[in-house]
């Protein structure tokens, strides 16, 4: 089992369900890819598990300059690259694995200057990686009705109209604690266990500046691409959105069978490019939660690539959410 991770604000990073990832991909060997590399939690858990190689992906530079300091007992068996995960076929083939823990990590959130968090001061950045714009750049400059879109499309703020006529009555805003005192003005105050009132808002930019959406899909079809047969994709998810655009990947795109006669001589060919190994999605059990409350809201499905030809799948069918034009 992989240690927590010191991350540089300090708190331990703590995978959420490795334990019941590496259950479902046991035993694990070969080659695999941590799409998501973080803080380095699965990678290690992977290599720790009996993974061969492990490559290591990540946009964000943090990533690659922390592993730095855990990488050592692993040796050449760890690889790092850093692009969007959404490219991963461009960087290996015929893998045995492939892990994406969706969204923000924990080193991103603990550091102020990225401005991921509400919980602390500071720029409205909110890039996973060195390029594009930043989210003061996209709250100065889009229009209200487009900014609203952007909280009620990719945060399910109902308040969505709300807060975006208060954002551009506000503007210019340039730090994280300008945001969050808008939104919690537009919104009534949360009740003990309940999320903070800006959870959404946040969300919502930090998907339209990374491109979230759009990296999931195009991920998804790239895993695909790289998987050998008897490869296993593994996602964890922590909200609704990603979820859902999951579980229709591997609904459209899973085998749909649901009997296998035991007394065949062959088992059925498989008519799709997964095979899917987790019904319903596996959350965090009693233990998980009382030591991770971060795996509160986590989900995670499995699937295993069978030996039909990867193939493209439109947005529309993951039901994922698309901005109309702008306006």
């Amino acid at each position: 089992m992989a240690r927590p991770v010191a991350t540089p604000g300090g708190a331990a990073h703590v995978p959420v369900l490795l334990a019941p990832l590496l259950a479902a991909v046991a035993p694990v060997s070969g080659v695999w890819i941590d799409g998501t590399l973080g803080a380095g939690g699965y990678a290690r858990g992977l290599l720790e598990a009996g993974a061969d190689h492990v490559i290591g992906i990540d946009r964000d530079l943090l990533a690659h300059e922390m592993a730095e300091s855990w990488r050592g007992p692993y040796g050449n068996r760890l690889e790092l690259v850093q692009t969007n995960f959404a490219r991963m076929d461009e960087v290996a083939e015929a893998v045995d694995g492939v892990v994406l823990d969706l969204g923000v990590s924990s080193m991103q959130l603990d550091r102020a200057e990225r401005g991921f968090s509400f919980m602390r001061d500071g720029p409205l950045d909110m890039r996973m990686g060195p390029e594009g714009p930043t989210a003061a750049d996209i709250i100065n400059t889009v229009s209200e009705g487009e900014l609203a879109d952007i909280l009620y499309l990719y945060g399910e703020e109902r308040a969505s109209r709300r807060i975006a006529k208060r954002i551009v009555a506000a503007r210019p805003l340039q730090t994280t604690q300008e945001l969050t005192e808008i939104v919690l003005g537009c919104l009534p105050r949360s009740k003990p266990g309940q999320a903070h009132p800006a959870t959404r808002s946040f969300q919502a930019l930090r998907i339209a500046v990374n491109g979230e959406y759009d990296a999931l899909w195009q991920g998804l079809m790239a895993a695909e691409r790289v998987l050998k047969p008897g490869g296993y994709l593994a996602v964890v998810t922590f909200h609704s959105v990603e979820d859902r655009m999951v579980k229709r990947f591997f609904q459209v795109h899973g085998d749909r069978k649901t009997h296998v006669n035991r007394y065949g001589d062959q088992p059925p060919a498989a008519t799709e490019p997964f095979e899917v190994l987790t019904r319903k999605a596996v959350g965090p059990d009693a233990a998980e939660l009382a030591e991770n409350p971060r795996s509160r809201s986590a989900k995670l499905r499995v699937g295993r690539r069978t030996d039909v030809p990867a193939r493209t799948i439109e947005a529309a069918e993951l039901s994922m959410p698309q901005m109309k034009e702008k306006r």
